[in-house]
């Protein structure tokens, strides 16, 4: 097949990888097949339903490597899937009974487009899958290559998804700031809220770098009150580990009564059964969003935490504080740039080869760097705890360790 033009797109949520590997695509089609007609559809699959384009120019291509020192996505994004014809009527983006898959799948045959590339999670990249096996079945080829994105680093079987390393670094330093207000008032409890609806990787990783990073301090002054102990994390709370409420608070009020405050570092998925379950007791209404995920933002595990722990462990002062826009919306770190260049190199090689799939070091087959095949994408993969460096962490604060009934989902 001949490759005449290419279109990408960027969906979901952001992440620290999203402008940089733009830049990289446009930068490597423009490298070594110059000829190639480039579009990008705003906002993701919104922009594809509604046929809102951008032709990247020469201007666009000449400049690509200013993509690389930015965060966000200068395409844009949305939450669109497909497959949920009721949320796309209300919102507008398709007529009452029409198929939007159809609808996407024939506005890239009208654009002309031979290769799609797409930049997001599992939802975002099979729902591409989707879109090249229906116009396959209507006799237009389509080739499809995705680039893996999640700060929540959970996609079947990639080892490592873009953007979650420099998402966890950013966390950690988010951290470095927000837990100097441990000495804002007597007996402080300081939660950081981190992204990660079903995994606890990014918490779990920003609490290992942050831990390390006080590890590392080179001198500290007890005397006048710079304490090692106050500033370190105290507690990692993951959708993986079993949920203790009472066994943690008797241990975090002997650290509160110890050193005079308390920091956690809470996944944003830990506990969110227990609290659906109890406003669903309560008869409150859980709002979803298009996905059938669980608003967490209008459930505010974070909140629900800190009221708990605040009377249990006798705190006088609570601060909340989430991370996760600041992270995601960060430009990516070195290691990322790294990883990127990696996989768009093999991303834009796979698709003048005409090889579908998705960019990633497979871990069912030896982390080897490859077009993964669709069908066994998928979402949710659970953090690791059996990894040594995380044992280790748990075990340097003093938190027992306990996996949840459900830890392998």
């Amino acid at each position: 097949m001949t490759v005449k033009r290419v279109a990408l797109l960027t969906a979901g949520g952001f992440a620290p990888c999203l402008s940089a590997a733009v830049g990289g695509l446009i930068k490597r089609y423009s490298e070594i097949a110059p000829d190639i007609e480039i579009i990008a559809y705003e906002y993701g699959y919104h922009g594809l339903l509604t046929g809102r384009k951008i032709v990247v120019d020469q201007a666009a291509r000449d400049n690509a490597e200013v993509l690389l020192k930015f965060g966000g996505s200068p395409i844009g994004n949305s939450r669109v899937k497909l497959t949920n014809a009721k949320n796309l009527v209300e919102r507008g983006l398709v007529a009452d009974g029409e198929n939007p898959l159809e609808k996407a799948a024939e506005q890239l045959r009208a654009d002309g487009v031979d290769v799609l590339h797409t930049i997001g999670g599992d939802d975002t990249n099979t729902t591409a899958a989707d879109l090249a096996a229906y116009l396959e079945e209507h006799g237009y080829g389509l080739t499809v290559v995705g680039l893996p994105k999640t700060i929540d680093n959970d996609i079947v079987p990639i080892r490592q998804s873009l953007g979650a390393l420099t998402a966890a670094e950013e966390a950690s330093g988010f951290a470095q700031n927000i837990i100097g207000e441990h000495r804002s008032n007597p007996r402080m409890l300081i939660v950081h809220e981190v992204m990660g609806r079903n995994c606890g990787w990014l918490t779990a990783e920003a609490a290992r770098r942050y831990h390390a990073w006080v590890e590392q301090v080179p001198a500290w002054n007890p005397s006048i009150g710079l304490v090692k102990e106050r500033w370190d994390v105290h507690a990692v709370f993951l959708p993986e580990l079993a949920l203790d409420l009472e066994g943690e608070a008797v241990r975090l009020r002997g650290v509160m009564d110890s050193v005079g405050n308390v920091n956690i570092f809470l996944s944003e998925g830990a506990g969110v059964p227990e609290i659906v379950a109890e406003m669903e007791a309560r008869g409150e209404e859980v709002q979803r969003d298009p996905f059938g995920h669980v608003k967490l933002d209008t459930i505010n595990p974070g909140a629900w935490f800190a009221k708990r722990f605040a009377d249990l462990i006798g705190a006088e002062k609570v601060m909340v504080q989430k991370s996760g826009y600041y992270s995601r919306s960060a430009a990516a770190h070195e290691e990322d740039l790294a990883l990127i260049a990696q996989m768009v190199d093999l991303a834009v090689d796979s698709a003048l080869a005409g090889v579908s799939g998705v960019i990633g070091n497979d871990e069912e087959q030896g982390d080897e760097l490859r077009a993964i095949e669709f069908p066994r994408i998928a979402g949710h993969k659970p953090f690791d705890l059996d990894q040594a460096w995380f044992a280790e962490l748990l075990e340097s604060i003093g938190q027992p360790f306990k996996p949840a009934e459900n830890a392998g989902h």
